[in-house]
C-alpha cells in the first residue's frame, strides 16, 4: 500500500503548493494526489476549489483569471506560521517538483460541457509528457473520462466516487476503461473494496487520517490511502 499526499499533504503544509509538494518529498513520499483546473486561457493550474476565497481570503473565481493573474493569489490563508510565499502553480511548475515520483494522481475538477473537457484534455497530455508511467489522471467528472476514452489516450485513468452508487461504479469505470477506482472513505466498505479488486481495479481511499482505518485497509490490500498527514501516517505504518 503506497501512501498518497493528498493535495500535496494539506494537513501539514499548505495544500497544493510548490511548498507542500517540496514538504512531501522531503517526508520521502513519492506519491501524490492535486487538483487541476483550466484557466481562461487555457493554461492548467494546480487548485480544488473552484474560487480562491478559501485558500487565499480573495474573491475571485478561478476560471476568470489567465495565468499572470491566478500567480498573484498567495496560498498561505490558513498557513501564517508558512514561510514562504505559495502562489497559485501551473502543472508544468507543480511537475517540475514530482520527476521522480513514482504515483501521480492528476485529480481534474468538473468541466461544464464536453467540448471544455475536450480543450482540458488536449492541454493536460501537452502537459503531462515525460510523466507517462507515473501519472494516473481521475475525475469525478464521466465527461472527462469520456474524453480520454474518445482519444484513446494512453494516459491510465480512475473513477472517483463520493456518493453511494455501489457497485454501479465498478460498471462505470469499466465503462471508461479506467484502471482504478478512488473511494470516498465512507463508502469504502470491505465489501466494495473486495468488488472492485475482484473486478481486477486498483484501489485507492480518500481521505484517510485515522491510524486504525489505515491499518484497516492495508490488511484488505488497498493499493492507495489519500491521506492529509503523510507524516503520521508513516510514523504508524509499516509499509
Amino acid at each position: 500500500m503506497r501512501i498518497i499526499g493528498h493535495r500535496g499533504a494539506r494537513g501539514e503544509a499548505p495544500e497544493n503548493t510548490l511548498g507542500g509538494f517540496r514538504y512531501l518529498h522531503g517526508l520521502g513520499i513519492r506519491a501524490v494526489e492535486f487538483d487541476v483546473r483550466q484557466l481562461k486561457d487555457g493554461q492548467l493550474v494546480v487548485i480544488h476549489d473552484d474560487d480562491f476565497v478559501r485558500t487565499t481570503g480573495r474573491a475571485q473565481h478561478v476560471e476568470s483569471c489567465d495565468l499572470s493573474e491566478a500567480q498573484q493569489f498567495d496560498h498561505r490563508h490558513q498557513w501564517q506560521h508558512w514561510t514562504f510565499e505559495e502562489y497559485t502553480p501551473s502543472l508544468p511548475h507543480v511537475l517540475e517538483c514530482l520527476t521522480d515520483f513514482d504515483h501521480i494522481e492528476v485529480e481534474i475538477k468538473a468541466v461544464a460541457d464536453e467540448a471544455a473537457a475536450e480543450r482540458l484534455i488536449e492541454q493536460l497530455h501537452q502537459d503531462l509528457k515525460g510523466f507517462e508511467t507515473s501519472a494516473t489522471i481521475t475525475s469525478f467528472d464521466v465527461k472527462i473520462l469520456a474524453a480520454l476514452q474518445h482519444i484513446r489516450s494512453h494516459y491510465k485513468r480512475g473513477l472517483l466516487v463520493e456518493i453511494p452508487i455501489g457497485e454501479y461504479a465498478i460498471e462505470l469505470a469499466q465503462q471508461y476503461e479506467c484502471q482504478q477506482i478512488g473511494w470516498k472513505d465512507q463508502l469504502a466498505t470491505d465489501e466494495i473494496i473486495k468488488l472492485t479488486q475482484h473486478a481486477n481495479l486498483k484501489t485507492s481511499v480518500w481521505t484517510v487520517n485515522d491510524i486504525d482505518r489505515a491499518k484497516h485497509l492495508q490488511q484488505l490490500g488497498i493499493e492507495g490511502l489519500i491521506t492529509d498527514v503523510p507524516q503520521l501516517m508513516l510514523q504508524h505504518l509499516k509499509l
